[in-house]
């Protein structure tokens, strides 16, 4: 590896933030390049942290010194010590790189042919996600479907028509049951829980469908 230039003193440093906040445009660049070169130790020492990743040194340095240059950038005094504050930001860009890398990795290999279906035609994981996808959609609106019906019979049938709605369907317990059985439940005859459960029906199909 490379050497690299010793660290700043703290007057030094100090002097050169001052001259990046106060000098013309040519002393500020030319502080923000001495505080880049003598931090250069910092973003290597970082960075050897993820040697047993599948990246070369040198492009961790290089990922790792564009979070000093960004330290640099918005560092103030109130921040604390640069090289604190240069130490998370370096530390954060390369854990961005290897996440970014890591994802591109994943997707590309979501592409990676993974056997074939009954017809010979080649099958990738992504087809198996994407499939898996499409069930738990279904059943996501299903189940939305659902949630609305149960609070359009709560709102808009009146009691015995709710009863028999919930009996008929077995909407407490998943058991339904005849229209005669309802009858006798209830006293009444066949016919009238016909009639009440067609008028329950119409009214939550109108009401559904305003939703």
């Amino acid at each position: 590896m490379k050497t690299f230039k010793q660290p700043l003193t703290a007057k030094e440093e100090a002097n050169c933030l001052n001259l990046l906040k106060t000098g013309d445009e040519a002393v500020r660049a030319r502080a923000k390049e001495l505080l880049i070169e003598h931090n250069l130790r910092l973003v290597a020492h970082i960075a050897k942290k993820y040697q047993n990743v599948d990246e070369e040194m040198e492009d961790m340095i290089s990922i790792g010194t564009i979070g000093l240059i960004k330290a640099i950038d918005s560092f103030d005094a109130g921040k604390g010590k640069l090289s604190t504050y240069a130490s998370r930001c370096i530390d954060n860009e390369l854990l961005m790189f290897l996440r970014a890398r890591k994802k591109t990795s994943r997707e590309v290999s979501l592409y990676e042919p993974i056997g074939t279906d009954r017809e010979g035609n080649e099958i990738n994981l992504l087809d198996i996600i994407e499939q898996d996808q499409a069930d738990v959609l279904d059943r996501m609106e299903v189940e939305d479907r659902l949630s609305r019906l149960s609070g359009l019979i709560h709102d808009t049938l009146s009691d015995r028509e709710r009863e028999i709605i919930t009996l008929r369907y077995g909407l407490t317990n998943e058991y339904e049951i005849t229209q005669r059985e309802i009858g006798r439940k209830l006293g009444i005859s066949r016919s009238y829980v016909s009639r009440i459960e067609k008028r329950a029906l119409e009214k939550l199909r109108a009401a559904y469908e305003t939703i």
